[in-house]
């Protein structure tokens, strides 16, 4: 076993946890000093918040554990030989205890309020949205997520240093879009820690809407990275190729 990954895992598990206190917790406090009304300005804050605890944790932790804090970026990774399947489970499993504990620590912080006003900042489909829809929905903000991961985190070719603010900010992108849809999950860590935090302490949680945000993030990550692959990164024939993608960054071929 790798000597590492015992600490890996601390890091994926503090840095979910971070990501739900700061995230979902974000929409808890919204909700609170608003009555339970939410307009476009505070999701506006909503979506800021998100942003910022996303980058802080990558910067945070990126070194150590890559700071995937998302099962389907973990799942992304492996599928595309960037990342070990033997450590997919731990990964994954590293991230959803974290996102219990993150929605456990905001009901401890703002009591059962965080559960009467926003089920503990909990995900679900908006009036009117399909099952369809809404994996649609959570497919399409989660490729716009993980085509900013391929772009500034994995390709050795993205500038060094921008990584953590650029895909901070898609996050905060695709929720000011997709937020009033599905709450813009697009992690099944995200989704499922705040149903923990509100299914403990006595909230309603929309449990068979969880298989959707699931499925929707792991299409639309898969779909970001094998189309980033064979649009972005040079095609094998080509005379003069230039680097290739690597998992840890490893560059194949050469530049001239």
């Amino acid at each position: 076993m790798d000597p590492a990954l015992p600490r890996r895992l601390a890091a994926e598990a503090i840095g979910t946890a971070l990501l739900i206190l700061f995230g979902p917790g974000s929409v808890v406090a919204a909700l609170y000093v608003g009555d339970g009304e939410l307009d476009y300005a505070g999701l506006g804050m909503i979506s800021l918040s998100f942003g910022l605890v996303v980058a802080l944790v990558i910067y945070a932790f990126g070194t150590t554990s890559g700071a995937h804090i998302n099962p389907a970026v973990t799942v992304t990774l492996a599928a595309t030989g960037r990342f070990p399947w033997r450590d997919v489970v731990p990964y994954v499993m590293a991230q959803l205890l974290g996102a219990a504990v993150g929605a456990l620590l905001l009901v401890a912080a703002f009591g059962t309020a965080s559960v009467d006003v926003s089920n503990v900042g909990a995900v679900s489909f908006a009036d009117g949205v399909s099952y369809p829809q809404a994996i649609l929905v959570e497919a399409l903000a989660t490729y716009l997520l993980m085509l900013t991961i391929f772009a500034l985190a994995v390709d050795t070719r993205a500038p060094a240093g921008w990584g953590g603010l650029m895909i901070g900010l898609s996050v905060t992108c695709l929720v000011l879009v997709f937020g009033p849809l599905t709450g813009a999950a697009v992690n099944p860590a995200r989704a499922f820690g705040p149903f923990v935090g509100s299914a403990l302490t006595g909230g309603e949680v929309p449990w068979s809407q969880l298989p959707a945000y699931v499925i929707g993030s792991l299409l639309g990550g898969l779909a970001a990275a094998f189309s980033y692959d064979l649009v972005a990164r040079p095609r094998q024939h080509d005379p003069d190729p230039e680097p290739a993608q690597g998992a840890a960054g490893d560059v194949v071929g050469h530049r001239t």
